[in-house]
């Protein structure tokens, strides 16, 4: 349970139809190796106890009887046991038979959620046995208890308010309106669906489409556990497909036809998060769902989801590349409109032969194909000062040239020189003051030369350096429409990769190559033996580390202890635990004293869910106080 993780387990058990005493131990048995294996939310398939398909064995009292019996017996199982499990039941409820959801926890039967949807069509013939819920629901006397019954019944955990927990049945996912669109309305942060869905011609598809989309609209976990091998094939075949997913992605997926149990964590923490962002998300004005209290003990849940390393790129080789041309066609079309409503007629971009200039370079040779515009239109400046490397000025010029583009070249060493003597700054002093006048330089130029030819300036800087701040206040820091402002900078080398592979033309694609073999550096330092000494990952750490921790402090509001947790994961023999937490701790201060660098970015186009425009995705205060978040990363210090 800490950090919001809540490990799931969707569970098809061994059955035989109507031998419900072989079911129950089954069942039991299911629920000690699932809890042995630390799951907290136990999902077991509709009927389960009796098994699916035993027509109008439904209505022998015999088994009514025993499947009763049975739920006590598993109830009384779960005593001791640290989760809240669900079982599918058939029950006799004041003279009407009901198709119920169990929850048992500790001992004990906590609710019994009802099936509002019966499918009457096809193979199936549910109203032929049983009857709809009821519309709302009650407090009935069950056994002596008094149990709420009826659907949409909500399991609230006592001392985790992210973590409450509805149950469905099978058809009622199917249904044009399913309940868990109220229980999710009322704070159902996971929905668990006992299940009995038989197995045809791309039907699997269709039922994972079908769960990832209903978990994607309600922002929600989905633990859906179907019925398998074990029930009659009078007519039909059950495969056991279990599926968990999140928020529109599966997580975990059972094979078919194996009875199998999966298992994987939900991140109740993050889904409260995507609510409380997402507007449209309209939680219920008037609660009228019963809600039943149960705990859990809070434990670190050992973790088995995946967390990508960078998780801006797609690990799908396929994925990247439409991905990629994806990204570069919004990047050009963004910048393709501002260029037809300004009525430019050139478009000024600064080369270094580093990855941002060479991408900003790439896309508006891209907008100026899609506007028809003769790519000489393009002016391609490249500025050699006091830490210009041979390998990074020859790369510009020659990228320049093979795109079509305008090659211009300011050398600024003696501007900045004489900059140096007008405001009394020693050359030797190679403090910020001498990189920062070297920056400011180059934009003065870039924005002169814009006017001289009737254009705009494109910007060059990434979403990573607006995070950290790393870039120069008015000097590279300004632009007149900023192509890279939401593109982070592991995306970047591979947006850069793609263009090479498929641009056709072999001697740029040597160069842009050369460009992505080339360490990251602003270049403002002079080299040593004629190499980089400034190398920017040195200075302020390893992208694709502040890249992962961006994506989580920023798409999902994690605490830094929890964003900490899931880096070690994620680059377990990468990096050590030290140097995951200093750079870490590196990202929260530079991230909250750099603001005032985003609070007047220049206009750019939004390629992702992440952003940081301050008129769109990202809106804080220049001044805000980093304290709380470390303190918050002090608690996990290595």
């Amino acid at each position: 349970m800490k950090h919001g993780f809540i490990k799931t387990a969707a569970v098809t058990p061994d059955i035989r139809v109507a031998d419900v005493a072989y079911n129950t131990e089954s069942i039991c048995r299911k629920i000690d190796e699932t809890t042995a294996a630390g799951a907290k939310i136990v999902v077991f398939p509709e009927l389960c106890i009796t098994g699916y398909t035993c027509g109008d064995l439904f209505t022998q009292e015999v088994l009514l009887r025993d499947a009763r019996k049975s739920l006590h017996r598993i109830a009384e199982h779960t005593k001791g046991k640290d989760a809240l499990v669900f079982v599918g039941v058939p029950l006799a409820i004041d003279g009407e038979l009901y198709n119920v959801a169990a929850a048992l926890h500790r001992g004990e039967i906590l609710g019994l959620t009802t099936k509002t949807f019966l499918p009457n069509y096809g193979e199936f013939y549910e109203m032929r046995q049983f009857r709809p819920g009821p519309e709302t629901a009650r407090y009935l006397m069950f056994d002596g208890k008094r149990t709420p019954f009826g659907p949409q019944l909500l399991f609230a955990e006592e001392h985790l308010d992210a973590l409450v927990v509805s149950a469905e049945i099978c058809e009622d996912v199917w249904s044009p309106i399913p309940p868990s669109i109220q229980a999710a309305r009322e704070g159902a942060t996971i929905i668990v669906n006992c299940s009995a869905s038989d197995e045809t011609i791309g039907k699997a598809a269709y039922r994972t489409s079908l769960i990832e989309g209903q978990s994607a609209r309600l922002i929600c976990g989905y633990v859906y556990a179907n019925a398998g091998e074990g029930e009659s094939t009078t007519d039909v075949v059950f495969g056991g497909h279990n599926i968990i997913a999140e928020n529109g992605t599966t997580l975990a997926a059972a094979k078919r036809f194996q009875n199998d149990v999966i298992y994987i964590e939900i991140d109740v923490k993050r889904l409260d998060s995507e609510r409380r962002k997402n507007t449209t998300f309209q939680p219920a004005k008037d609660r009228f769902l019963i809600r039943v209290p149960f705990s859990l003990e809070e434990e670190e849940t050992r973790l088995s989801r995946n967390f990508p390393s960078r998780p801006f790129v797609p690990g799908n080789e396929m994925e990247r590349k439409e991905r990629c041309e994806e990204i570069l066609t919004i990047q050009a079309m963004g910048l393709k409109k501002r260029l037809a409503h300004t009525h430019a007629k050139s478009a000024v971009v600064g080369i270094s032969g580093g990855l941002d200039s060479t991408l900003a370079l790439l896309v508006t040779a891209k907008a100026f194909d899609a506007l028809s515009m003769d790519r000489s239109g393009i002016t391609a400046v490249t500025m050699p000062c006091f830490g210009t490397t041979d390998r990074t000025y020859q790369n510009a010029c020659k990228m320049a040239k093979k795109l079509g583009a305008d090659l211009k070249e300011v050398p600024i060493a003696a501007s900045v020189t004489q900059h140096f003597q007008d405001i009394g700054h020693d050359p030797e002093d190679h403090s910020v003051t001498y990189e920062n006048a070297q920056a400011r330089e180059r934009t003065q130029v870039l924005m002169d030369i814009a006017n001289q030819t009737g254009g705009m300036v494109i910007g060059t800087g990434d979403m990573s350096e607006l995070a950290l701040g790393w870039a120069t206040y008015n000097g590279d820091h300004m632009s007149m429409y900023g192509v890279n402002a939401s593109v982070p900078k592991t995306l970047v080398r591979h947006l850069v990769s793609y263009y090479a592979d498929t641009c056709e033309d072999q001697e740029l694609r040597e160069v842009l190559l050369d460009v992505l073999d080339t360490p990251v550096s602003p270049e403002l330092l002079p080299p040593k033996d004629g190499e980089i000494a400034q190398k920017t990952e040195d200075l302020v750490g390893p992208y694709e580390l502040h890249d992962f921790y961006l994506y989580y402090f920023l798409r999902f509001g994690y605490e830094p202890a929890k964003i900490y947790r899931l880096a070690r994961e994620a680059f377990k023999g990468e990096y050590d635990d030290e140097t995951i937490y200093r750079w870490l701790s590196t990202f929260c201060r530079r991230f909250f004293t750099q603001q005032f660098k985003r609070s007047c970015l220049p206009d750019g186009p939004k390629v992702g869910t992440v952003a940081l425009s301050p008129r769109g995705d990202w809106r804080m205060p220049s001044d805000a106080c980093v304290t709380a978040w470390h303190a918050d990363l002090e608690k996990v210090k290595p």
